[in-house]
């Protein structure tokens, strides 16, 4: 190779490098205009940091990005009932959606301290290993050991026992019907007194 050519191989190969350590310029933008979203909208219900103070929104700090993404548009398309959501993401774009997923999936999620650890000790044995009397599954073969989820299903520990309550109650109703049918048969076959024991143990996660 002549001198001239392995100059510019190097010059390129430079340049390759630099471009490679900065971050694309509309990844940059997603964050910024998810972060304006989120503080002018998300905060009055889910709070500054995605640490909503009221167990009827959900925290979000933490939460898998795509899980939120799916559920932002299931909110958008009315698969996922809710009249103040719908509103809330009526404008939204799916890039948007999912900025605003990854901006919260960074945020450092928290959790609840044990109110009744009698509960909490029978929502750990339920989570981990089912019930295998009444045909209940465990909840860790699919959300998993620790409750944080998978891509398409929720970060589950440190999430608010009472609002964790209130959607498996839903789903033993079919009242929330936009996520995967197997949920469905799993609360349909749990108590109350489960639901609230699985709810009191992965809030303390």
């Amino acid at each position: 190779m002549n001198p001239r050519a392995r100059f510019l191989t190097t010059i390129g190969a430079a340049a390759l490098g630099v471009a490679a350590l900065v971050p694309p310029a509309h990844a940059q933008a997603d964050e910024a205009r998810a972060r304006k979203i989120a503080n002018g909208v998300c905060a009055m219900c889910h709070g500054d940091n995605g640490e909503s103070t009221s167990e009827v929104f959900p925290r979000l700090a933490g939460q898998n990005a795509e899980y939120i993404s799916k559920q932002l548009k299931a909110f958008k398309s009315g698969a996922r009932k809710s009249t103040a959501m719908a509103e809330m993401v009526a404008k939204l774009t799916e890039d948007e959606m999912l900025a605003l997923g990854r901006y919260y999936e960074k945020m450092a999620p928290t959790r609840e301290n044990v109110k009744d650890t009698g509960l909490a000790a029978i929502g750990a044995y339920l989570y981990q290993n089912g019930n295998r009397f009444s045909g209940v599954p465990a909840c860790a073969s699919c959300h998993g050991p620790d409750g944080h989820g998978a891509a398409n299903l929720p970060r589950l520990a440190g999430q608010f026992s009472g609002y964790l309550f209130t959607q498996l109650k839903q789903f033993s109703k079919r009242e929330r019907t936009n996520d995967n049918v197997v949920m469905h048969t799993v609360a349909e076959k749990m108590t109350e007194l489960e639901m609230a024991a699985v709810a009191e143990y992965l809030s303390t996660k």
